[in-house]
């Protein structure tokens, strides 16, 4: 099945309105991670939306590319300075599957912000590793930011847990334990009194299983850290951001 985009027109127009991510104090420690892992080579960022992290790590010096599903996002990106087809390529596709140029010689590829659950089959997460690893020049690495999944959170025997509440927004994960289906309902009170909801679908994943499915691809755990500050991972954390190297001989 082809995927489907949840990130349209309407979610474009919003998506940057939260400042805090991209806060100096957030995002910094982000592009200090991904510019050490990239070695200066080029790199490319899966679901690379508005240009929140590609953007700025372009002001760094790097080279970079992406792949976007949603044409609305692509068009953010492309309304901002140095968001431009000559300065940032995008391939509009799935981040599964679509190729950009330059195959096999990026130093790093990154996937940021919990996208990898947006594939929502093992099948399909699966190949995503593949597909960076077919991106990834030897030594090259690639970067995976996701939540630990929150069934601590869940009640005996329920399928929901409330994870924001305001007055604007209210949201509410559901969780199916036997096929690690989630979605996540959002309830938006938008500016001009009209409400919308949004229950877009992903698939959770324990680290132990990338691990495995980064070896399919070739490809070795290196890092994981509990956040973008290098801060140790524990049984304690609640999100992790996981490096896998391919090999210098391009094998694993």
């Amino acid at each position: 099945m082809d995927p489907i985009d949840w990130f349209g027109e309407d979610i474009a127009a919003t998506y940057d309105d939260d400042a805090a991510i991209s806060q100096p104090d957030v995002l910094g420690p982000q592009l200090d991670v991904l510019e050490e892992l990239a070695g200066g080579g080029p790199v490319l960022e899966f679901a690379i939306g508005t240009g929140r992290v590609g953007l700025p790590l372009a002001g760094r010096g790097l080279r970079v590319a992406g792949i976007e599903l949603s044409s609305a996002m692509v068009a953010r990106l492309r309304a901002k300075p140095g968001g431009d087809e000559a300065s940032i390529p995008v391939v509009i596709g799935d981040m599964a599957t679509a190729r950009v140029p330059g195959s096999g010689s990026f130093g790093l590829v990154y996937l940021v912000f919990n996208t990898l659950m947006n594939l929502t089959t093992q099948e399909a997460q699966v190949a995503c590793f593949e597909n960076a690893a077919a991106h990834l020049a030897p030594g090259g690495h690639f970067v995976v930011e996701l939540p630990v999944p929150g069934l601590r959170r869940l009640p005996a025997n329920e399928r929901f847990v409330v994870f924001d509440q305001s007055e604007t927004h209210v949201g509410i994960d559901e969780y199916d334990v036997a096929t690690q289906r989630q979605w996540s309902h959002h309830i938006d009170f938008l500016p001009d009194g009209r409400v919308r909801r949004t229950s877009p679908p992903f698939r959770y994943a324990w680290p132990a299983e990338l691990d495995l499915m980064a070896r399919l691809a070739g490809l070795r755990l290196v890092h994981r850290w509990s956040d973008w500050d290098r801060s140790a991972y524990t049984s304690e954390s609640t999100r992790h951001v996981s490096a896998w190297q391919r090999s210098e001989a391009g094998q694993s």
